[in-house]
């Protein structure tokens, strides 16, 4: 089984999440999708508690019914969150699936930054997706519109609307646990 790894802080996921999604699951020859929400960003961003994250996710996983899950093993590893240990892990661990990394072009700058790049590519060889306002050379296929979750966090902080940003059930967890700075 062909599984295309989709990691990344989720802090929260919005409709880019969902349409990357769909886009891979559409034009790659995968079985699955993983989410996978960091369980410590290796940058040191801030993040709403990872259990919080994991349903986000799992809500967001939901809306496609099948071929979409949830993998909550950066929890497992409780380390950095560095992606090679993380596929080092999954690899040993799932002997029988193929992995694929799928990597946003905003992202593609900070690989040198990455522990063990070249492994990384080896192990799980990144499925290369255009975002919007991120241009990067040898990137094809439709840039995925600009939504960040920082600007999703801005807005639900300031009271101001995000339902066209966030799937309405994640929009709705997010106002059940105050998250974001929003009221329940």
């Amino acid at each position: 089984m062909r599984i295309a790894l989709y990691g990344g802080s989720f802090n929260p996921p919005h409709v880019g999440h969902l349409l990357v999604t769909s886009y891979v699951i559409a034009t790659q020859e995968v079985d699955q999708v993983w989410l996978m929400p960091a369980y410590h960003h290796p940058f040191g961003k801030e993040l709403a508690p990872f259990v919080d994250r994991v349903e986000m996710c799992s809500r967001l996983a939901a809306i496609f019914r099948s071929g979409v899950e949830v993998t909550t093993v950066e929890s497992e590893l409780q380390g950095e969150g560095r992606t090679i240990d993380t596929l080092e892990y999954l690899v040993a661990r799932h002997p029988h699936l193929s992995f694929r990394l799928v990597i946003g072009s905003d992202i593609l700058a900070d690989t040198p930054k990455w522990k063990a790049w070249d492994r990384v590519q080896k192990l799980a060889p990144p499925i290369l997706v255009a975002r919007g306002g991120h241009p990067h050379p040898g990137v094809e296929g439709p840039e995925m519109p600009e939504v960040s979750s920082t600007e999703v966090r801005r807005r639900l902080a300031a009271g101001a609307g995000a339902e066209q940003l966030v799937p309405r059930t994640v929009l709705e967890y997010v106002r059940a646990r105050g998250l974001y700075g929003t009221a329940g």
